[in-house]
Order: C-alpha cells, then sequence, then structure tokens
C-alpha cells in the first residue's frame, strides 16, 4: 500500500505538493483552534511549519531547495516557484475595486516611497557595520532590504558580487518572513481593516509574498489591496535602486 501512494506521488509531484500542503494548512487551523483559540491565525502557523519543514529537508538531502531536493515531494519546487508565485500575484489585481483603490491618495504614494527609503537605509547602514564600506555592496544589501527581488537587480546593474547579492536576497526573505509571521500578529495594533489601510500596509511592507501571505492570514479581502501597492513597491525600487539610491550612497562614501 505505502509502495502504492509513493509511486503515486513520485509520478503526480504537483498533485502531491497541493495535497500536502492543504494536510498542512488543515493541521495548522486545527492548531490555531484549538491550541490558541484563535489567537494566532492558522496561516501564520502553516508559514512556520512550512519554514521548518524546508529547513528540515535542506538538511535532511544537503540540497539548496528544502522539501523540493527529495523526489517524493520535488512537485513543491514548481508549486511554490516564479511561475504559479507571480500567476497568483497577477490574480489578486481582479479583486480589486477601482473606487476603493483611490481611497490610498497621497497617503499611499508616501507610504509607498518610506517603504523603500527606510529599509534601504537601514540595510545599507547594517552592511556599513559588517564591513562593507563600499558603494556597489551597500546599494546591493540595502536594496535587499527593501525585497529579495529588488536587491539582485540592483546587484546586478551595478556590478556586484555574487556573495553580495546572495546577502541582499537573504535579507529580503528575512524581511518576508517577518512581515508573513507578524502581519496577523499586530493586525489589531495597525488597525488592518479596511482596504485603504492595506494599501498603504503595502507601500510600507513592501514584499508582496509577506504582504500577501500575512493579509490572507488577517483578512482575505484585503490581500488584493496589499499585492497591488506591493507590486508596484518592487518596481520602483528595482528602478530607484541602481540609480538615485546608488548615486545617493556613492555622494556619501565617495
Amino acid at each position: 500500500m505505502l509502495e502504492t501512494f509513493e509511486k503515486a506521488g513520485l509520478n503526480n509531484g504537483l498533485v502531491t505538493a497541493f495535497a500536502f500542503v492543504g494536510l498542512i494548512v488543515l493541521l495548522s487551523v486545527a492548531l490555531s483552534r484549538y491550541l490558541t483559540l484563535g489567537r494566532v491565525h492558522g496561516s501564520a502557523i502553516a508559514i512556520v511549519v512550512g519554514l521548518g519543514l524546508a529547513y528540515w529537508g535542506g538538511l535532511h538531502s544537503g540540497g539548496h531547495k528544502g522539501l523540493a531536493d527529495l523526489s517524493l515531494f520535488g512537485g513543491i519546487g514548481l508549486m511554490g516557484g516564479a511561475m504559479l508565485r507571480d500567476f497568483a500575484i497577477v490574480a489578486t489585481a481582479f479583486e480589486v475595486q477601482a473606487v476603493e483603490a483611490r481611497k490610498a491618495g497621497l497617503i499611499g504614494v508616501v507610504a509607498l516611497l518610506l517603504g523603500i527609503v527606510l529599509p534601504f537605509l537601514v540595510g545599507a547602514s547594517i552592511a556599513y557595520l559588517f564591513g562593507y564600506s563600499d558603494a556597489v555592496s551597500m546599494t546591493t544589501i540595502g536594496a535587499g532590504a527593501v525585497t529579495y527581488i529588488v536587491g539582485p537587480v540592483t546587484g546586478a546593474a551595478i556590478g556586484a558580487s555574487s556573495d553580495v547579492m546572495a546577502l541582499s536576497i537573504a535579507a529580503g526573505l528575512i524581511k518576508a518572513i517577518m512581515v508573513m509571521v507578524g502581519t496577523p500578529v499586530a493586525a489589531r495594533f495597525l488597525r488592518l481593516k479596511t482596504p485603504r489601510s492595506a494599501m498603504v500596509f503595502g507601500g510600507l511592507a513592501g514584499t508582496v509574498s509577506g504582504v500577501s501571505a500575512g493579509l490572507a492570514a488577517t483578512d482575505r479581502k484585503l490581500v488584493p489591496y496589499g499585492a497591488l501597492v506591493a507590486t508596484f513597491h518592487t518596481g520602483l525600487g528595482c528602478l530607484l535602486g541602481p540609480s538615485l539610491l546608488f548615486f545617493a550612497v556613492k555622494a556619501v562614501m565617495g
């Protein structure tokens, strides 16, 4: 019986991935309901479980793709890859109501700019504290703190080394994880109840994956609005990183 299930799983990797993720979500919702009495959303628990399993898979296989390095769970690499991720992000835009989107107004624009500049300053400052004093490295790592996409795009444009670009991606991933897990916990304090608040939050937080997962764990109706502004956040960061921000750092550091 087990051999039959294993063979079916190996031959239908994507189906196995969806079933496995669905099982994790089901267990996470149960833990949320009965263990935390609903105080911690099931999606947040599922994210933490997924990260733990990815770490275990990497250790067990000696690879770099977590559970996807194990043949039985190879479909997770496709399910969690860029293709389905970007498809899901684009799909959320179809749920946005233009009337609600306009309500963000000037505060949405300000949030978008602050969400790029502030993380960049933090990332560049930390890079400097760890000994990266050249403008290229500081800009690349600072851009990674904006999002893990902006970092390597900026680094490739200004000639950063592969090691520095890897650090920028790591910085962006840490930020995304913090937003994913922290959003449901801080939702009441941040008053994430309206489309406008979600758009401002998306502009400040920036990371599309983090904002989408965090808002999904808070209120699914807010996901399209947060993801919409967060997507602009990534695009604008890719434009400002290798241009205005790089020249600013170069002017300061010489």
